[in-house]
């Protein structure tokens, strides 16, 4: 299935979560520290990558589509070089400020192509915070055709029952990338995108698909959900609904990084559905953008030439 550019270019996707800014330190490593039993590197280059729900609004307008990002950021360095690199991209900004909200940062040291530390800095933010963000989301609904909650489990997300009330009020698809072990809290979503960890700590382990059946089923009716869409790296995805179970292989070439492929996967099927797809139509072209992103590093994205040309 081909979905057009104009009809790309037509959807709206608000996106609303925990962003982060993503920095990687890229060095040589010759030799080990005479300190301690670990590796000197040396750093040669640095860079910043939209991170947690930007990455997500990022990967909707590389598709194609447009996107506004409604967060709660911290008022320092970080923030603002977040919202400069965002703002770059051409997404739609809506930063709420908190002073006392440190900016999640995640700092990866790469040697030798490969990860060798990752340092995070964070804290919670304040309610208050959060709640004032509600009017935002209110304002901004009736402009676009989905939307988005990346949920990083870092305190954003602490109003979402109340916004997907609206949201459902409004009558527009609502996608959650989900955290934690309370779901109950994304009840009445369109789709949630759990992979397979999270999934467990949710419905417990499975013995077979057709116990997994059996358990998401179960999961979806009680939550008033339309589909749950599970991720299983290798394994591809499995979309559950009230049809049953349609199932893709996964289409990497080469796993090079999986990092950021749930954004890539969610951001897909959100920009599709705003250009009128179903689910079960959005989930072979999801499947495929994972497929691409693996195969490059760290947080990044899939383009409209690279998922349909």
């Amino acid at each position: 299935m081909i979905i057009s550019r104009e009809k790309m270019a037509a959807a709206r996707v608000l996106v609303v979560g925990d962003v982060m800014l993503d920095r990687y330190w890229f060095g040589a490593v010759e030799r080990i520290s005479p300190e301690a039993p670990v590796p000197v590197v040396r750093v040669t280059r640095e860079e910043e990558r939209n991170g947690g729900a930007a990455n997500v609004a990022f990967n909707v307008v590389t598709l194609g589509a447009q996107a506004s990002l409604l967060t709660v950021v911290g008022d320092d360095e970080a923030s603002h070089k977040l919202e400069a690199l965002v703002a770059n991209t051409g997404i739609q900004t809506h930063f709420g400020r908190d002073a006392q909200l440190k900016t999640t940062v995640k700092l990866r040291v790469i040697g030798r192509q490969q990860q060798l530390l990752r340092l995070d800095f964070e804290n919670m933010p304040k309610s208050e915070v959060l709640a004032s963000q509600t009017a935002t989301f209110v304002q901004l609904l009736p402009s676009h055709q989905a939307v988005l909650f990346s949920d990083y489990g870092k305190g954003g997300l602490a109003h979402v029952s109340d916004m997907i009330a609206r949201a459902v009020e409004a009558g527009k698809p609502i996608l959650i990338d989900p955290k934690g072990t309370d779901y109950s809290r994304y009840q009445r979503a369109t789709v949630i995108t759990p992979n397979r960890v999270e999934l467990q700590q949710v419905i417990g382990p499975w013995q077979d698909e057709t116990e997994l059946q059996t358990k998401v089923q179960n999961l979806r009716q009680q939550l008033g959900l339309q589909a749950v869409l599970l991720t299983r790296s290798e394994e591809g995805m499995a979309l559950f609904d009230a049809h049953g179970c349609a199932a893709v292989k996964a289409q990497a070439r080469e796993v090079f990084d999986v990092t950021g492929a749930g954004d890539t996967v969610i951001a897909t099927l959100a920009t599709l559905v705003a250009a009128g797809c179903s689910l079960r139509q959005a989930l072979p072209l999801a499947n495929q953008a994972a497929g691409i992103v693996v195969g490059k590093f760290g947080t990044a994205t899939v383009s409209y030439k690279e998922l349909f040309e």
